[in-house]
């Protein structure tokens, strides 16, 4: 089955960045989709840390009925990120209910209204599409398995605030990082992504489009916009800072925070993850760090597992400019990624998004 696999599209972004709600990119998307025969929306769909849910669905409907048409016959089915986790509570509340330990892949029918919640809600708008519901990954083929990969978190060495939120959680939980099974990163992560989603729902949309992400705004009221802030949200970190935290036990962090090393430590990262979730799968798909590939000129060593397992990353459909900086299209952060999974061979990466200039910039 020719499958097709986007990600991070990060829908009602409160400042313009989600591309795939500008009617000529969502027009690229729909045609890029066409010859597909399953969709796989590999999670973070939906930016429901920003916005109260109400406002959110009402805000991202149109995507979702333009959608309709190259979906219409197929199957769609929603891969919940960290910024949409959200969308697996009915079935996650389900499976607690029953006893039952979350397994590496599950995948439930969505029932379109409001029985499912907001993936119900989705559900309607696609009515000829068979939806689903997969979490926190699922079998894409016997030896393809694919996840959003939020889960790598627990392990990356670079200091972003969701790494060292999660890593504290880790501590707060008493799990630790070293997690052996999906419903062990589940326990640790599963309360911080109810955190912010439940913040969501009472913040000012005003306010986070001054302040930026709900996490960003959390941590600059919580360290009073002063120094703490602008060392851990900066685009540069200082040493010291990631020095303390190392003390603290919320490490190892690495100080250098560059697109390059953000790629190295997100694949080693994800290594771990895919050894846990897919252990012997020949392919694992993630998406969760914008930066598709392998692309052309990255070594496949790096993109290749200690045990053997080829790793593909589904880039995102987020304007980042900071990241692209000048390189523009030619930046790996373009947005815009499709990935593909046929019935035989490796997945395959494409861009649906090159030569729309606007792509580069949030909308105003």
């Amino acid at each position: 089955m020719r499958t097709a696999l986007i990600s991070d599209l990060h829908l009602g972004a409160v400042r313009g960045a989600d591309v795939a709600r500008r009617a000529d990119a969502l027009d690229r998307l729909a045609e890029a989709l066409a010859p597909a025969e399953r969709i796989v929306l590999l999670g973070d769909l939906l930016e429901m840390r920003e916005r109260a849910l109400a406002e959110l669905l009402d805000l991202t409907r149109p995507f979702f009925e333009r959608l309709a048409e190259p979906a219409s016959g197929r199957r769609v089915t929603l891969v919940p990120g960290n910024h949409d986790h959200a969308l697996a509570e009915p079935w996650l509340a389900r499976e607690r209910l029953a006893g039952r330990e979350l397994a590496p892949e599950n995948e439930w029918p969505v029932e379109a209204g409001e029985r499912d919640g907001a993936a119900g809600r989705i559900a309607s708008w696609l009515p000829g599409a068979e939806v689903t519901l997969a979490y926190p990954g699922l079998w894409v083929r016997p030896d393809v398995y694919a996840t959003h990969g939020h889960y790598l978190d627990l392990h990356l060495t670079v200091p972003r605030l969701e790494s060292i939120a999660a890593s504290a959680m880790g501590r707060i939980t008493g799990r630790g990082t070293d997690c052996r099974s999906a419903a062990g990163y589940e326990a640790v992560l599963a309360p911080l992504y109810a955190f912010y989603a439940g913040l969501a729902q009472g913040a000012s949309t005003a306010a986070l489009e001054r302040g930026g992400t709900m996490s960003r705004s959390v941590w600059s009221r919580a360290t009073g916009d002063g120094a703490v802030a602008r060392i851990l949200l900066g685009r540069i970190t200082i040493p010291g800072a990631v020095a303390a935290l190392n003390r603290l036990g919320l490490g190892p962090f690495n100080p250098e925070l560059s697109g390059e090393e953000l790629r190295r430590a997100g694949l080693l990262a994800m290594g771990r993850v895919a050894g846990v979730l897919a252990p012997g799968a020949e392919h694992v798909l993630f998406a969760h760090t914008h930066r598709p590939g392998p692309l052309e000129g990255d070594e496949e060593a790096e993109w290749t597992t200690l045990s053997g397992t080829r790793l593909w990353n589904t880039g995102s459909w987020y304007s980042e400019p900071t990241l692209m900086a000048q390189r523009a299209e030619r930046s790996p952060y373009w947005p815009g990624t499709v990935a593909w999974v046929e019935e035989t061979g490796p997945p395959r990466i494409d861009n649906a998004l090159r030569g729309y200039a606007a792509a580069g910039a949030p909308s105003a």
